[in-house]
């Protein structure tokens, strides 16, 4: 166990980004297209926090012509290149996932105000 535990904190990142379920995020991810590598951005709202440690992840939902499209971040892969908040939300749940169902102005989250 003790070996495992020295991976984790070698492959876990120093500076982790202060977000909350219901922030808007943009996401800066590295996307490997054959041998080119570019940074693509992935912009909407954090539904839920899963794990802890090496294995935390979180869930980003946003609509995109009409249709939801949700992804799923490992906190610390080194794929996810930086995590911004563009916007604080104010809600009262730990996930969101309410928000599925939801269409037009009932799926926003209203802004924190700080």
């Amino acid at each position: 166990m003790d070996a495992i535990k020295l991976i984790e904190q070698t492959s876990i990142k120093e500076e982790t980004p202060k977000f909350n379920i219901g922030d808007t995020v943009r996401v800066s991810v590295n996307i490997r297209e054959g041998s080119r590598e570019r940074i693509q951005n992935f912009e909407g709202t954090v539904i839920a926090k899963n794990g802890s440690g090496i294995t935390e992840s979180f869930t980003v939902r946003r609509l995109s012509y009409g249709v939801g499209v949700e992804r799923v971040f490992p906190l610390h892969s080194p794929n996810v290149v930086d995590v911004k908040v563009v916007r604080m939300g104010k809600v009262r749940r730990a996930k969101l996932y309410y928000l599925r169902d939801r269409v037009g102005k009932a799926a926003k989250v209203k802004e924190a105000l700080k």
